[in-house]
């Protein structure tokens, strides 16, 4: 009888699965669901939905002219931000450029440049050198950019940053994070959808972003 319970129990999960699609997203297929879920930075009825994202990132680079205007799209719905993920542990110099410029609230308005650094000027910043020539010649004082740069506050940031990922469970980007419980990216979708094609990913990753920010909304 066990043996039956289990080929049962099978079967329901593979006919789950066919059923999926990113319209109708289904647990373990297109998103999975943190068993410890995160504190949110959102207020009221608005959702948080966190981009783990890398500078380096193909992918994220991709993504980012849908997730713009998906994100504009949702106006009130949502609150967004972004959490870069470190590449090269606790000391990863992208990472501790995004920490900068966020603690100096302009990364917001330098995100679009930097991905432009990396994926059309092909310039790649690897070090700590490389981030403060870059910020020089983008019009920052090099003083006191430095001093934001090695400052204690962003420093310990940059030490926690692994800490962070962990507990998201986060090990690849782009992956979108809703209301610090429901995690989707490309990679789920591929996986329980081969049949869509790779342009067709980023539009199905933010359809299913699109029924979990639903889900989480009406739960507030």
């Amino acid at each position: 009888m066990r043996a039956i319970s289990l080929a049962f129990i099978s079967l329901c999960f593979i006919a789950s699965l066919a059923l999926a699609s990113p319209t109708s997203p289904v647990e373990g297929a297109e998103y999975r669901t943190l068993g410890t879920p995160q504190a949110v930075t959102s207020t009221g009825k608005k959702v948080e939905v966190v981009e783990f994202f890398m500078y380096h990132c193909p992918a994220c680079n991709a993504l980012e002219p849908q997730l713009l205007a998906w994100v504009k799209k949702q106006g009130d719905n949502i609150e967004f931000r972004r959490i870069h993920l470190p590449h090269t542990g606790n000391k990863d110099p992208e990472t501790h450029l995004f920490l900068t410029l966020e603690a100096l609230n302009v990364e917001k308005e330098l995100h679009a440049k930097i991905l432009n650094t990396w994926h059309v000027e092909h310039h790649q910043l690897l070090t700590d050198n490389d981030n403060i020539e870059w910020a020089v010649k983008n019009g920052f004082d090099k003083a006191k950019f430095m001093e934001t740069y090695f400052s204690f506050s962003v420093m310990s940031k940059l030490q926690g940053a692994q800490r962070i990922a962990e507990s998201y469970q986060v090990n690849s980007t782009p992956t979108l994070v809703i209301d610090g419980r429901y995690i989707t990216d490309p990679g789920l979708i591929q996986n329980s959808n081969p049949t869509i094609p790779g342009e067709g990913l980023d539009q199905a990753t933010l359809q299913v972003a699109d029924v979990l920010v639903q889900k989480a909304k009406a739960g507030k």
